[in-house]
Formats: C-alpha cells, structure tokens, sequence
C-alpha cells in the first residue's frame, strides 16, 4: 500500500507540473482537482511511513497507551484503495489494439484459400484472451487487482523485505529462501501438469470422437445389439483420461499443498530459530508483525504458479499470433492486371522454381476505406475479351506451380465453360483469375467496360470492379436466407422474385419455418447441400456485376434442377443480360450452349476455342466428350424414376418439418406468455433467480461418494482448526513472555507445541488438497459413466427429438467443466469460507463486544452476495453471448474470405468485426464493472470489521495477544470476503453444467429386461424364420397416434415379403416393431413360438438382422465393421465379404480384413458402404433379414449386385424388404401394402396386380 501512494503522488505531481506548464491555474477545475489529490495522496503516503515507522496499535507493550485517533488513520485509506487501476484499464486497452489487429488481418490475408494459419491464429487469438482474461479473474479475487506477474513476485518476495526490518538477517534468510526453494519446485509441478493436461486432451479428443460415431450410429447399435461394445470402448478412452486426470489432479493437490503449507513452515522455522538463536523474549510487536506477514504470503503463493503458467501460455499465443499478423497480404490491385507478377526473365525456368517473396503491407491499419471506393480495373489492348491471362504460372505458396503455361481469353458478354477430369485444376484456375494464387509467371489482365459503347449508361450502374462468384464448397452466412442473397446489396423485389424463380428456391423457401427470413445457421446447417448450392448461386446472379463465376454449380443438384438452372437462370437471366460468364461444370450435356470452351488436363490447358473448333481441330478429344455425354444420359434416365420418388419424400419430410417446427415455435411462444404472466411479480423472479442450486450442489458432492465427502469436509474443518491454534498458540506463548518473562524451560514447551501443531498444519494441508481433488475425480467419474449408459439405453425416440449436438455437448464441454473446473472452485470456496469463519469467530473470542456489530455486517453481506450473483451470472452469459457472434463472424470470414474478396466486400465485413468487437467489449467491461462493485462493497465491509474490532479491542481487558490475533484475523479478513463471493458466483455457474447431466440422468431407459430369462431362448432361435402378427397396434411414445393400427399378417419360413406403401404409411414403423424400437401397446409379433415382447431386449436384437437405408460404418478396420463382437473366422468373413462382391477390392487393402476404415466409412463409396453392411448382415447367420429401403441412396449397379446376392446367398432365410422402388418387390412371394398404418393389402405380388384399382397397382403404374 506504501508503494502505491507513493506511485499515485509521482504520477499526480508530474501531472499537476504539466498543468502549470501549460498556463493553468487555480482558476481550473481540472488543475485544483489535481492538486487536491496530490496533497491527499502525500497525506497518505505519509501516514503509511509513519505505520511502517512506529510499528503502533498491533505492537505493543500493554493495551493501556494505545492512542486510536492516530493508529487508526491508515484503516480509513483502504477504502479508495479499489478505485484506482491504471495497469488493468492500459492493459485492456493493449488487448482492443490486439484484438482489432487479429479480426481484421484475414481479410487482407494472402494465402488464407489454402493454408490453415487464419485458423491457427482464431485458436492461438482465443488462447491468449482467454489467458489474459483468466489470469486477470484469478488476480482480482485479491485486493489489488492488477493483473501482473510482477506483482505476484513482489508479494512473494517484497514481503520477506518488510518481515526483515523486525527480524534482520534471519529473516532475509528465511523469507527469500522459502519462495526461492520452491520456485524451481513450482515450476516442474506446472511443468508436468501442462504435459498432463496436454495428454488428457488428446483422450478427451479421442473419447468425444467414439461418442460422437455412438450417437451417429445409435440406431444401428440398438438394432444390432451392439450397445455394450461400444459403450465398453468409449469406457476404456475415459479409464485413459482418467488416469491422465488422477496424475493432473495429484500435482494439482501438490501446489495446492505446496501453497498452503510455505507459509506455516516459514513460519515455524522462522520463530523457532529465533527463539533459540536470538535468546531475546519473543515480543508480541514482533511476532504479530511477522504472522501479518506471513498470512498476506499465503495469496501471492498461491497466485504466483497461476500467474506464470498463464504468462507461459500467453507468450506462446503471441508468438503464433506474430506469425499471423505478420503475414503476406493482398497489397494493391497489381495482383489483378499483372503488374505485381515476376517477370519472365527474373524467375527460373522450371516450373518447380521457388517464388520470390511478396511485398507485405504493414498490418494493423484502422482506417475504413468507404465500401463504395472500389479498385478500379485497367484497360488491355482489346475490349473484346473480358479477361486474358499470359503465361501464366500459378502456385498454392509452395513454389511447385499447380497451373502451369495457361493461356487463355475469356470473352466479353459471353458464356465459357471450363472442363475437365477431377483434379486438374480447373477451380484452381478460377482462383488464379481471382488472385488466390501466387503467381510465378505471366499475367492476369481485366478489360474496362467501353464507355463509347451505347448501353454503357446501362451498364454504368453495376459494380464494375467486382467478381459474382459461387465457390464449389458452398458458403453461406449465419443470416436469413434473404440476406445472404441481397449479400449487402440493396434490395430489389422484382430482380429478388427472378433470382428466387431462375434458382428454383421459391418453393424450398415456401417450406421454410419464416420463409425467406429463416435464419438458415451456421454454414447453413439446416439446409440440404442442394439447397445450399442454390442460395450462393443465386447470390451470384442478384449481384449486378459484369463478370460471374460458377464453379460446378450443378454438382449437388439433382437433373430436374440442373436443367432449370441452366435454363432459366444462366441461359435466360444472365446470358440474355450480355454478362460475362464463366462455368465450371462436369455435365457435358451443356457444352452446347457454350460460346467459349477451355479444356483442361493436368494443371495445363488441353483445348480452347468453341465446340465447333475443338470438333474440327481436336477428333479424339471431341469423340472422348460423346462417349462421356451418352453415359451420363444413360445414367440419367436410370436415376430419373429414383430422383421424382427421393424428391417427393424429401419434400414431404420438409413439410412435415416445417409445420412440426412453426407448432413448436407457436408452443414456446404460448409458454413464454403464460409464463411471462406468471411471473409479474418482480419479487417472485428475484426469489428464483437468487436462489442458490444447492440440490444440484448436493447431488453433485454425493456422487464423490459419501466417504470421500465426509474426509473432505472433517478434515477441512480440522486444518483450520489447526491453523487457528497455531495463532492462538503464538499469542498465549507471547502473552505469558508479557506477562511472566518465561525462563528456558517454558520457552522448550512453548516450541515444542508450536512445533506440533505447524506439523499437524501441515500435513492435513496435504489431506485436503488430495481429498477435494480425488473427490471431483470421482464425482466426475461416476458421472460421466452414469450420463453414457442412460444415453446408450435411451430410446430411439429420445434421439429423433433431440439434436445430436445438445447431447454431445454434455459430453464436450459440461463434462470438461466437470472434470477440471468444478474441483479448484470447490477447494478455494471451502477454504475462503472457513477462514472468514475463522476469523469472525477468533475475533469475537478476543472480543466479545464484536458479536454485536456482526449482525449488521452480515446482514449487508448476504444482501451483497445475493444481488452480485444474480449481476454476475447474467453479465457472464452476456459477455459469452456477444463473443460467440463475433468467434463465428471471425470464422464465417475465414471461410469465405474468397467470395468476399471476389466480391469485393472486404469493407463491409472489416466494419462488423469492428462492431462485433466493440458490443463484445462493452459486455466485458459490464461484467469488469460489477466485479469492481464487489471489490468496493467488500474491502468497506472488511474496513469496517478492522475498524469495529479495532474499537472494541481498546474497551476490553483481553491479553495483549489475543487482542494482537483479532486484529490480525481482522486485517486478513478482507482478502477473502470478495473470494467467498466470487467463488460462489463461479460455483453456481459451473453447477449448470451439473444440472444439465442431471436432467439427462433422469431420462426413462428402454426395457432391457424380459420375461424369459436368456437362458430359456434355444441357442439357435429363430432357426426357421417363421413370423406371426397378431392385431399388432404401434406408436413411438405414449402421448402420441398409432402409426400402426391393427396389423394381422403371416409370413412363412424362407418367405421373400416386400412391404410397400406410400410415405408415412407405417412401413418402416413395422420393421422397428421387429427389434421392438417402438412400442407395441397392443398385439404381438410372434417369432418361430416365441412372443418378442417376453425376450430381453438384447437377446431379440443379436438373434436379427436389417440393412438399413443410410449405410453406417464406424471407425476402426474392416475386420471390427463386419464382426465387432470378434466371433467369426477370418474364413467366414472372407466368405461374406466374396458374397458381397467386395473380397478383391478388401484384398487389394494394406492389411486386408485389418484396412483402416475412417469415420464414418468415408474411405469408402456409399454403394461400397452399403455392400460391407449387406456382408455384415451375412456374417450374423440370422435367418431373418429386414431390408429398411436398403437401395435408396445407392446407385443402379449397385442395387442390382445387393438384389442378386439376396436372392442367392440368403435364399433359404426370411427376408422382408421395404420397397424403395416399388418396381422391385413385384415377384416377393407375399407383398403387404400399408396405408395411414392399415395393413390394405396383402397377397402375391401378380396377384396384387390383377386388381388394377388396388393401392399397389397404383403405386406400380405412378413409379412407372
């Protein structure tokens, strides 16, 4: 405190000086204001000389000749101690500089098409605000709030300075070799902790990835009765990460340990050495001086480790983030026209030359260029040709050219189509016109519009300097679906309603929630990709420009779409409108309507000119592109019937959603209404919301177990208690030195307690450390494992309704909060809280008199805490809620930073970083405002109790040293109130994540159990396939219609049955009803004798097999998909593997049934996909085989290699097929056709057929 008066009066002097400079006077507010602080701050600066000086009040002889007026003068400056703050504010002012470096350097990025450093630099930008602002939260639990590392090592070495001048040399000994000891200490336990906690990342990674393939696959786990294996292998990654979490939670323990028990050791050695080397009395001036010290080194210990790890962290983010604001950028327009290109002489003649370096602009420019000042383009020699690029040499950064000798025009008002196979460049050359690409060698030179031309008034109003570009990944904002049309350009009804129209969105719009206001999330998230494809094409088609790019803007549509698009929105809208037009398309079927074709193979331009050239000049290549053109339309025809019934499910699926989520909406708005009529009362909703979550609290500690509960809180209550006495030992031990002047003897005694008692101290510093870590492992532990089976054993409803990413977020980021937040919270909440109960109760002891003044100072206490809570909570939400938008704006502009610069928004998008950044500053300076309320309410709170101990210690007749450890106890007081505080506020907010675990936990599990015991099931039921339904009534939950009603059917063993109806019918509720997925309220499905409703749940699904429409594999090897349960030869897999066409393919793999598969069998085609899981289905030897629309999402080949292997390789086992083409169940020996979930029909197929006004007649003559 010295030391900052001192600081304040320098800084106030100098200022007052500069005033005077400057012509000002006393007749200046400002000046006067200044001086006045400049005598109140040398007043207190010299009250604290004199503190330090005389030593008064705390150290004295006898209690008689202690004078208040003047002893008490330096309690009162304590109050405008929080008010001053200077490093805090300039270092918050250093992170906007930074802050608005790093949000808008990737607009201006070189090379963030292709390389990942923009996303490094978001995680590492992340890293080091979440550094600063937590080493910035766990500093302002203490008095003096500056974040800074050097006053952690002021407070950790300073103080021994100050303990020095009572005991010289002795204490400079002890009081710089206990931090120094334990320095190299300290930093090997952070060492490994941070190698600790980096491993426990990657089993976390590991775990969250098997969780999230779980719940992908959850469907297909329950059918195949695979729950437990996956399930045991996702427990095995947690047995990992808990092990890596009990070695980070022991060294957590020891600098816990460490922390708390320096102190009482410094302690301990440093009055037992005096004792028996001074050979002086031990005073109580002296002594009390000396524990006052040494109870203030107990913060800056603990903080001191926290402080330089986090210090660690936040250099290794600049350094990365140096790397990034560093980077090559843009520059000028000479990237554009060729100017800015290496010449042909200045670079090396092979392609694999490496590049010269650009020139870099100087980041961390704030000027905002106006949006409207566009780069403008430079004229070439012939206005005929929009684009011409020279010798063009192109590269990714890597000096080897990816494009390489491209000449080529681009004709004005034209339409060119680029083609070629996969791979050979043609998006990469796209990008190269654009300026994504370094260029090597040669030129890229854009042509002005002719302003002598007699439409250039016409054309005069678009934006000339711009490119309308859709990329081949889609690109979307998180916006309604208007707004990322318009992008940014004023709207427009009539050119909206012709964008919408030549896109075909109108109806897709139609069937949204909001229509064109819907806001379509994240990366369009909600959106098919189709329909993604769309939105950015018709973006490029609204945007009035003279030159569009489309790349493959027809790869996700369907060929009813494509040829809309091509007709209407290219040939018509744009073609018609003389703009020039660049395409990059695989359908050659549209090579026809291109006035301009550029060929390309393998980085180089094979052919360019029209088609009517390239036929004349190039047979080979022309006769090649037939061949293609008449397979594609063969392909086509197939597909047409698929892609009309794919497209009515679809649409209907999206109807049912939509009205689905506008009665959702409508329902939560009723709910909100009700409830905001409910809750008028404002009392009422201060009540709730001050509410502490102490049943989930509660529910929390129980799950550590009840043991460990009791060990943690007994010995808690023990090492305080043990702390207590060991002040209270030093006061008697002094006060008998006042009173008796003990001899030798007693001193012997006294050391010898004291001795015991620090022991003790000390090691139950190391039992509560391990208990309360070893405590929240456990609770975390159980948790986690109970949170995992309840989700396993769900129901399948469960995971219909609820979205996939709410689940795994309780495994993500709750169950992180739970495993390392929670525990330190817990620990620094107990132990703040006892000492403030250990010092109120010592303090009352000394003096009585206090326990009077204690109910008001409690009183405004929970009021204090209660209300700061509530603010806490909610400006932490609000300040988490305006970061998320500006962390997603940062990475939608990463993402998509070639759009915005193609489409020359750079600008606008530089202006809503900037306005993200200052909403999200404002919302942390809120909360930075309301810790400072706190932190003011708190230390008055604590003055006041110094102040009333003080006061009531002078009256009472207390031994010097109990009075001495009253105010000692009320001196420290202060630093723990705003812990108690802070830490309950934190405490609340971390049971959330508690809370959210818990509602899970409560879900109803299916009914795994039955009425048979496993035992009773012959071994190999069902061995004839023969299925009984009798009456079968189905419905998903209770509160819901049946969706199937009364269902009487026969199949006989061996029986080939197809099931057909139209969409919603109640098909594919049927074959849930075989595993018993859905319930069956009434009926029976009876199996070979044996009722399914009577078996365990498990025992019926391993004795069945399906293939269900989307073919799932997991992650692992081929080997793991076909047998996971590892009960088959490697002869019988390879068996099945042959019956499904796949055993050459298999045996081409590295490793061959052992092959890599990756997530989500991504490695593999979707009709490869779907082939491994018929194999799979042949390997379970079921006799019963139910076929989910098994061939909707493969191709025609395929689906006839899985129709011939069914009727070859299970020809003697039952198999029911849900028809996807009605076409292909017309020979099953029994066909059942549902309507509404009526059973209609049921008889032959030839039969069915007979009867030409029958549903399944009509359903065969609609798909014909």
């Amino acid at each position: 405190l010295f030391l900052y008066w001192v600081m304040a009066f320098i800084t106030k002097t100098i200022k007052l000086v500069k005033y005077w400079q400057s012509g000002w006077g006393v007749s200046d507010l400002r000046f006067c204001i200044t001086g006045v602080m400049v005598i109140l701050n040398g007043l207190l600066m010299a009250v604290e000389i004199n503190v330090i000086r005389v030593r008064r009040y705390v150290f004295f002889m006898n209690p008689q000749k202690v004078k208040p007026p003047e002893d008490l003068q330096d309690l009162g400056v304590r109050f405008l101690q929080p008010f001053v703050n200077l490093l805090s504010k300039a270092t918050y002012w250093w992170m906007n500089t930074l802050i608005i470096s790093a949000h808008k350097k990737p607009i201006d990025l070189k090379a963030i098409g292709k390389l990942p450093i923009a996303m490094r630099a978001v995680t590492n930008y992340v890293c080091l605000k979440d550094a600063y602002e937590e080493q910035k939260k766990k500093v302002a639990d203490r008095p003096n709030r500056t974040p800074s590392i050097w006053l952690a090592m002021y407070r950790a070495f300073g103080r021994p300075i100050l303990l020095s001048s009572t005991f010289r040399y002795l204490a400079d000994l002890l009081g710089f070799a206990g931090p120094l000891c334990i320095s190299g200490i300290v930093q090997r336990v952070n060492e490994t902790k941070n190698g600790t906690n980096n491993a426990n990342g990657d089993y976390s990674t590991e775990r969250l990835k098997k969780t999230n393939e779980i719940l992908k696959g959850i469907k297909l786990l329950k059918l195949y009765a695979w729950e437990n294996i996956f399930c045991r292998s996702v427990e095995e990654t947690r047995m990992k990460e808990l092990s890596s979490l009990k070695t980070f939670a022991l060294y957590t323990s020891l600098s816990i340990f460490m922390n708390a028990a320096i102190p009482i050791a410094a302690v301990l050695a440093t009055f037992v050495t005096h004792a028996y080397a001074s050979g002086n009395n031990l005073k109580p001036a002296e002594a009390f001086a000396s524990l006052s010290l040494f109870h203030i080194l107990v913060t800056p210990l603990f903080l001191l480790s926290t402080v330089v790890r986090f210090a660690v962290k936040a250099i290794i983010s600049v350094q990365k983030l140096n790397e990034f604001l560093l980077s090559d950028e843009i520059g000028d327009d000479s990237w554009r026209t060729g100017e800015g290109a290496l010449t042909l002489e200045s670079c090396k003649k092979h392609i694999g030359a490496q590049s010269k370096p650009i020139n870099r602009k100087q980041p961390g420019r704030y000027h905002l260029d106006s949006f409207e000042q566009c780069r403008r383009l430079r004229p070439t020699e012939t206005e005929d040709i929009a684009i011409k690029v020279t010798d063009g040499y192109f590269s990714w950064g890597s000096g080897l050219a990816t494009l390489s000798n491209i000449d080529i025009r681009i004709p004005t008002g034209q339409l060119t189509m680029i083609v070629g196979q996969v791979g050979c460049g043609k998006s990469s050359l796209l990008l190269a016109i654009l300026g994504e690409m370094q260029t090597l060698e040669g030129k890229v030179h854009w042509s002005n519009v002719n302003e002598s031309e007699p439409s250039f008034e016409a054309t005069r109003s678009r934006n000339r300097y711009s490119v309308a570009y859709a990329a081949q990944k889609p690109w979307l904002l998180n916006a309604t679906v208007e707004e990322n049309i318009t992008f940014g350009s004023p709207f427009n009804r009539q050119r909206y309603k012709a964008v919408t129209d030549a896109c075909s969105l109108q109806p897709d719009i139609d069937l949204l929630p909001f229509g064109d206001q819907t806001e379509i999330g994240e990366r369009g998230i909600n959106l098919s990709g189709g329909q993604r494809q769309r939105i950015c094409v018709a973006r490029a088609l609204y945007q009035n420009t003279n030159i569009v790019f489309l790349d493959d803007p027809f790869s996700a549509l369907d060929i009813h779409l494509s040829d809309h698009l091509m007709q209407e929105g290219i040939l018509k809208f744009l073609k018609e409108d003389k703009r020039t037009l660049v395409l990059v398309t695989h359908k050659l079927q549209y090579l026809t309507h291109a006035d301009w074709i550029i060929a390309m193979k393998d980085g180089s331009v094979l052919r360019e000119g029209t088609l009517k050239d390239i036929q004349t000049k190039d047979v080979e290549l022309y006769e090649h592109w037939k061949t293609l053109m008449n397979r594609q339309d063969q392909e086509l025809e197939k597909d047409m019937e698929a892609d009309q019934t794919t497209l009515e499910r679809k649409t209907l699926r999206r109807a049912m959603y939509s009205r689905e989520a506008k009665a959702q909406m409508e329902d939560e708005d009723e709910e909100e209404e009700e409830e905001e009529d409910d809750d008028d009362n404002m009392s009422t909703v201060m009540r709730l919301r001050t509410k502490m979550p102490w049943k989930t609290c509660w529910w929390y500690l129980t799950s550590g177990g009840f043991f460990l509960l009791f060990l943690m809180i007994f010995s808690k209550l023990l090492k305080h208690s043990v702390i207590v006495a060991i002040d209270y030992w030093l006061a008697t031990w002094t006060s008998e030195y006042n009173i008796n002047n003990t001899g030798k003897a007693d001193q012997t005694f006294y050391v010898a307690g004291f001795s015991i008692l620090c022991g003790a101290g000390i090691f139950l510093c190391l039992v509560t450390s391990l208990t309360v870590e070893w405590m929240g492992l456990t609770a975390a532990k159980n948790l986690h494992h109970n949170l995992l089976n309840k989700i396993i054993l769900g129901p399948i409803r469960f995971f219909d309704t609820t979205p996939l990413g709410l689940i795994l977020n309780r495994f993500s980021a709750d169950t992180n909060i739970i495993d390392q937040h929670i525990p330190p919270t817990l620990e620094s909440l107990t132990r703040s809280t006892l000492l403030c109960l250990s010092a109120i109760g010592m303090i009352s002891y000394a003096t009585p008199v206090f326990l009077v003044a204690l109910v008001p100072l409690g009183v405004a206490f929970y009021f204090i805490q209660k209300y700061f809570r509530v603010a806490s909570k909610d400006l932490q939400e609000l300040d988490d809620s305006t970061q998320l938008p500006l962390l997603c704006h940062f990475s939608e502009t990463a993402e998509g930073l070639t759009t915005i610069r193609a489409f020359r928004h750079e600008t606008r998008f530089k202006q809503r970083m900037l306005e993200l950044t200052d909403t999200n500053n404002i919302a942390y300076l809120f909360l930075s405002a309301a810790n400072r309320w706190l932190e003011v309410r708190t230390d008055y709170l604590g003055a006041c109790i110094v102040l009333t101990a003080s006061i009531t210690s002078i009256s009472g007749s207390s031994n010097s040293g109990l009075v001495g450890l009253g105010l000692l106890y009320a001196l420290t007081i202060t630093n723990y109130l705003n812990w108690v505080v802070r830490n309950l506020a934190d405490l609340e907010v971390q049971m959330g994540a508690v809370k959210k675990v818990n509602s899970f936990l409560t879900m109803e599990s299916e009914n795994y159990e039955g009425t048979m015991d496993p035992s009773q099931v012959p071994e190999h039921w069902p061995q004839e396939g023969e299925i009984k339904i009798h009456d079968l009534c189905v419905r998903y939950e209770n509160n819901l219609k049946p969706v199937l009603k009364h269902v009487k059917a026969y199949i006989k063993p061996g029986q080939k049955v197809g099931i057909c109806g139209r969409t919603g019918s109640g098909k594919s509720s049927l074959s849930l009803a075989f595993f018993r997925m859905v319930d069956i309220f009434d009926g029976k499905i009876v199996i070979d004798g044996i009722d399914i409703s009577k078996l365990p749940l498990h025992t019926l699904r391993s004795r069945l097999s399906i293939i269900l429409q989307d073919p799932i594999l997991f992650s692992g090897s081929i080997r793991f998909n076909l047998d996971p349960e590892c009960k088959c030869t490697d002869d019988r897999l390879w068996e099945a593997l042959e019956i499904a066409q796949l055993k050459n393919m298999v045996k081409s793999l590295p490793g061959g049934l052992d092959a890599v598969v990756t997530e989500g069998g991504e490695n593999f085609s979707v009709g490869q996909r779907q082939l491994f899981c018929l194999a799979r289905a042949f390997v379970r030897k079921s006799s019963i085989l139910i076929m989910d629309e098994a061939t909707a999402s493969i191709d025609m080949a395929t689906e006839n290699i899985l129709q011939k292997v069914v009727m070859t390789a299970f020809a003697d086992r039952t198999v029911v097929t849900i028809a996807h083409r009605v076409s292909s169940i017309v020979d099953a020996g029994l066909v059942l056709v549902f309507s509404e979930g009526i059973l209609v029909e049921c008889d032959t197929g030839p039969n069915l057929l007979a009867h030409k006004n029958g549903l399944f007649s009509t359903l065969v003559m609609t798909n014909k």
